[in-house]
Parts: structure tokens; C-alpha cells; sequence
């Protein structure tokens, strides 16, 4: 592993670890709660899974197809997704970009990427560390929505 991307791949074990204690014991109802307005939890999982995926197409130096803008559109929809589900798609979504990570080379920290339908420049290295803050800012999120439901 790359010395240099190496904290990213702790940050996807973090959130996995973090959020699975935070929602055991939540039910269906009280994973979609908008309590006080917030982001129900199933929002901040889904919206976690879904811009780690397009984080990565970027990283990539893709562009979004269709099925990952459709994805975005549907991230507020609860459809009957409870827990584990919720969690497989957050699993799922971040061995994806664990594999692309540990593919990351030192000397491509600095290559240009380009982020959204305005193609926002950023580098490879911006995008891993964005990649992690969003990440732990949803965390946060979801673990403050977690406790709202359970009062």
C-alpha cells in the first residue's frame, strides 16, 4: 500500500466501524426519520455509497453514466432499503474504491482530475482527501441522525 494514500483506506474501515455501531439496533422507521429536519440515516448511507462511487469515477478520470446519475436523483428515496442493505451498498461502495486507491501511484498524486458536470479542477490527491472529508462529514451526520431517532 502507498504510504501516501494509505489513510483513505483507513477512513472507508472508520466509517464502516462507525456506522454499523451507530445504526445496530435502528429500525426500517427510524432509519428513514427526518428528526428536526435532518437527513434521515438512510439518506447519509446511501448519499455515502453513491459520492464514494462517483468520487472514484472521477479519480478515475471518468464521467457519471446514467445509472450513477440516477443514483444521485434517488439518494433521499427510502424504497424499503433497511439496515443491512444500507450497509452491503456502503460495503459494497467502498471495496470498489479500495481497489482503486491501492492503484494510485505516488507519481500521479499531482495529475489533473476533473470533478461534476462543470468540471471543477482539482488533482488526484484532492480528490482522495475530499473523498475523506465528505465521508466524515456524512458520518457525523448519520451518527447525530442515529441518536436523534432513539429518543
Amino acid at each position: 500500500v502507498n504510504l501516501l494514500t494509505a489513510p483513505i483506506l483507513f477512513t472507508f474501515q472508520q466509517a464502516r466501524e462507525d456506522l454499523s455501531r451507530c445504526t445496530d439496533g435502528l429500525t426500517g422507521e427510524q432509519i428513514w426519520a427526518t428528526p428536526h429536519g435532518f437527513g434521515s440515516v438512510g439518506f447519509h448511507l446511501r448519499h455515502i455509497a453513491g459520492s464514494t462511487d462517483r468520487l472514484t469515477t472521477y479519480l478515475r478520470g471518468g464521467a457519471l453514466n446514467p445509472q450513477q446519475t440516477a443514483t444521485l436523483a434517488a439518494e433521499h428515496v427510502p424504497a424499503g432499503a433497511g439496515r443491512g442493505e444500507l450497509l452491503a451498498l456502503l460495503d459494497e461502495a467502498f471495496k470498489n474504491a479500495e481497489a482503486v486507491v491501492r492503484e494510485v501511484e505516488s507519481s500521479a498524486l499531482a495529475e489533473p482530475r476533473t470533478v461534476g458536470r462543470k468540471q471543477l479542477p482539482t488533482t488526484v490527491i484532492g480528490l482522495l482527501v475530499h473523498t475523506a472529508e465528505h465521508i466524515q462529514r456524512h458520518v457525523g451526520q448519520a451518527i447525530s441522525a442515529a441518536k436523534l431517532v432513539r429518543v
